[in-house]
């Protein structure tokens, strides 16, 4: 890991490797702007790949230092967990300047809008594949948070992507437009809870946890609700 990634947070201590196959994460800074309102956001940006080629998944905020993290490697993908704005921001610039096109659910076009001129390239449907290196990311689509939000599965190495879907703690914000509690915690009982128990959860902002650590709260989210 470079002296870069280190300075930016470096690698949650429970974050495996699989072969050649690893995960850097990027911690970027900037905005989160929606409904009228601006607050200061930490996001992570996760770079999963091996020495040759790389997927990147949520450019936020930050293209320098989520290049550092590529190292001239081959970037298959930029697959977007969902469109608010501070996952997305920097992803046209990163797809010109690596070649790789911008995949995002077609459900998430309508808060892409909002903050991006013109489409992503790809809209990319739950249970879709795609492989880097010897491993295959597959897309859940775990609605709630946000329209079209998904999440990435990488079953050969035991851990899922979650963007704002599940956090260590509960689950991602529904107070805003296009948002919906009930939503999210039906995509995360039927689709993250059904995971094993030891799948590494690594999120969108945060700490990262584990699907055992937080699948005995959910009637505690319940009951906190939204």
């Amino acid at each position: 890991m470079s002296k870069d990634m280190r300075e930016q947070g470096g690698m949650p201590d429970i974050a495996p490797s699989r072969g050649g196959v690893r995960i850097d994460r990027v911690v970027t800074s900037g905005t989160f702007d929606f409904d009228g309102g601006s607050w200061d956001v930490e996001n992570n940006v996760w770079v999963i790949g091996d020495d040759r080629e790389c997927i990147v998944i949520d450019a936020a905020h930050d293209e320098v230092a989520i290049a550092r993290a590529i190292a001239g490697r081959k970037v298959r993908a930029i697959l977007l967990t969902h469109g608010h704005n501070d996952h997305i921001n920097v992803a046209p610039v990163l797809s010109r300047a690596t070649g790789a096109k911008v995949h995002i659910h077609r459900e998430s076009r309508i808060i892409w809008k909002l903050s991006q001129d013109g489409d992503p390239d790809v809209f990319h449907a739950d249970g879709d594949e795609f492989r880097v290196g010897d491993v295959v990311l597959r897309v859940l689509h775990t609605p709630g948070h946000a329209p079209g939000a998904c999440c990435f599965h990488v079953r050969a190495m035991n851990v899922v992507f979650t963007g704002d879907t599940l956090f260590k703690g509960g689950p991602g914000a529904t107070g805003r437009s296009f948002s919906s509690f009930d939503t999210i915690i039906e995509s995360i009982r039927t689709t993250l809870l059904t995971l094993p128990r030891s799948t590494v959860v690594l999120t969108g902002h945060g700490e990262s946890t584990t699907i055992g650590a937080e699948a005995p709260h959910l009637d505690e989210w319940i009951a906190r609700g939204h």
